[in-house]
Formats: structure tokens, C-alpha cells, sequence
């Protein structure tokens, strides 16, 4: 393959234009609050702040799982974070998550108050205070936080990779959309033949593993992530595909997935989440 606009890199690379594709305006090399603005507050112990994208749905499924349980201690107030719009650079997410990504989680319910970032930190954090949806056995355990960091570890060639040039670079190029294919479908093999002996990622119990890994790799087969359901033939893993329907039948996965969304079907969708009844 060869390319008549072949890109030279200068000796010192410097942030002179923004790189184009959908999230060009927010995507800057530096990072800390471009403006001053406090987090609003609500009335229960967890305050989420937040966008129901993949890594969102990992803590608001993670919330209504404990909640679907009796916990009411669970409770907790969703903020909607609109990342094109710039508000994970506010000086009160940036005091929550010095990262400026969703989602970021503040615990009330402790003196002094903790914060909590890194969706799968949260998800850890949350299973410990709860004792929930975390094996207790040593080596369950550490099979389920191994795949919760496969994840975590694999997810940005899936989103940040596949996803950003197949779907939002300003233009279609063939190299790194045949690199990163490669290793989302590799992904998915390593996926379904783990799946294949077992119910769960982990085991016979459904976990943290499981409610972090649906919300990206159970969106791309069920729900035609980056419309590339085709492209990737993600029909061929019968392991997957059965594992991610099983998850969504779960009633706190339909809730959770509509928390902090504002797209797609209008029955889908709630943008903030204050009450249980607000998804009822």
C-alpha cells in the first residue's frame, strides 16, 4: 500500500491544530480545569458524574445490580457529564478525576469523602464497600480481576483504536483500520473460546469482569457498536453473542444502560438519575 501524503514527523511534535475527526474540539495534549465550575450535589452518599457511553454503563449497571439486591445503601445521585461539551474540565471534575475522563464517583458516606476514578477502580471499589459481585476464593478472584484488567487494557484499541478510525477520523485510511480490526477480532476470539467452557468470563458466577466487558465488547455484537457489526463479522463468536444476550436479560443491566443517556430510542434514555422511580 502506498500513500502520496505520507506524514513526515517533525524532530518535536507541538499542538499547532486540532487533529480533526468528531472529537477534535476536546482532545488537547495538556490537562487540569479550563474553567471554574462546582459539581452540583444530590441528597444520596454516591454522587456518579457521568455519560452513558461503555465506560458510564460499567458503574451505573454495577449500582443498580446492588440495588436490584436490597442494598439500599446503594442509592446514588447521576450526574450528566456532556464530554463535547467540555465538562469533565471543570475545576470540580478535574478536583474528582485529575484525569478528565467519566466516570468519576464521590463517596459521601466516609469522613473525609473519597473519590473514586477509572470506571474499573470504581467497579472494584464499589464490589469491596458492598461485598458484591466479587468472588472470595483467592484464585476466583484473581481470575476475575485478571479479566477486569484484560479489559480495561483491551478496550482502548477497541474504542480509541478501531473505533476512532473506522467511525470519526475525518477520513477513511486503510492501515489503521486493518491494524486495529485485527486486534479487536483477536480480542474477540480470546473472548469466545474463554466463554466457551464456561458461563461467565471468570467462572460460573457472574461478576465485575462481566459488567465491565459487556458495556463494551456485549455492545459491539448486540448493538452494532461503531456500525461495524458487519465489518467485523461479530455473528461468528457463538460464545460471545450468547454471553452478552444472557447479561442484557438481566432487568439491572435494561436499567443501568439507560442511566446518563441521551441518544438513541427515547424509552432508552435518561439523562440524569436521582431515584429509583426515575427509571421506572
Amino acid at each position: 500500500m502506498t500513500d502520496s501524503n505520507e506524514y513526515t514527523p517533525p524532530e518535536v511534535w507541538t499542538w499547532d491544530t486540532e487533529s480533526g475527526g468528531k472529537f477534535a474540539s476536546i482532545n488537547r495534549p495538556i490537562s487540569g480545569a479550563t474553567n471554574e465550575k462546582d459539581l452540583p450535589v444530590g441528597e444520596h452518599p454516591l454522587q456518579l458524574y457521568s455519560m452513558g457511553t461503555p465506560n458510564g454503563v460499567k458503574v451505573t449497571i454495577m449500582l443498580e445490580e446492588l440495588l436490584a439486591l436490597g442494598i439500599k445503601e446503594a442509592e446514588y445521585d447521576a450526574f450528566y457529564i456532556d464530554i463535547s461539551e467540555g465538562d469533565q474540565f471543570s475545576s470540580g471534575f478535574v478536583d474528582i478525576n485529575p484525569n478528565s475522563k467519566i466516570p468519576a464517583l464521590f463517596d459521601r458516606s466516609t469522613s473525609p469523602g473519597t473519590r473514586v476514578f477509572e470506571s474499573a477502580a470504581i467497579l472494584f471499589y464499589l464490589a469491596e464497600k458492598f461485598g458484591q459481585f466479587i468472588p472470595t476464593d483467592p484464585a476466583e478472584r484473581a481470575e476475575c480481576m485478571s479479566w477486569l484488567f484484560w479489559q480495561m487494557g483491551s478496550a482502548p484499541y477497541l474504542g480509541g483504536g478501531f473505533g476512532h478510525f473506522y467511525a470519526y477520523a475525518p477520513s477513511k485510511m486503510e492501515y489503521p483500520i486493518n491494524r486495529f480490526a485485527m486486534e479487536v477480532k483477536r480480542q474477540l476470539d480470546v473472548l469466545d473460546k474463554n466463554l466457551m467452557s464456561k458461563p461467565f468470563l471468570s467462572g460460573s458466577e457472574y461478576n465485575i469482569s462481566d459488567m465491565a466487558t459487556f458495556s463494551w465488547y456485549g455492545w459491539l455484537v448486540m448493538d452494532n457498536l461503531y456500525e461495524a457489526r458487519e465489518f467485523l463479522d461479530v455473528a461468528s463468536y457463538k460464545n460471545v453473542n450468547r454471553w452478552a444476550n444472557e447479561i442484557n436479560d438481566r432487568p439491572a443491566v435494561q436499567r443501568g444502560r439507560k442511566v446518563n443517556r441521551t441518544w438513541g430510542p427515547e424509552e432508552g434514555q435518561l439523562k440524569e438519575r436521582h431515584h429509583s422511580s426515575d427509571l421506572d
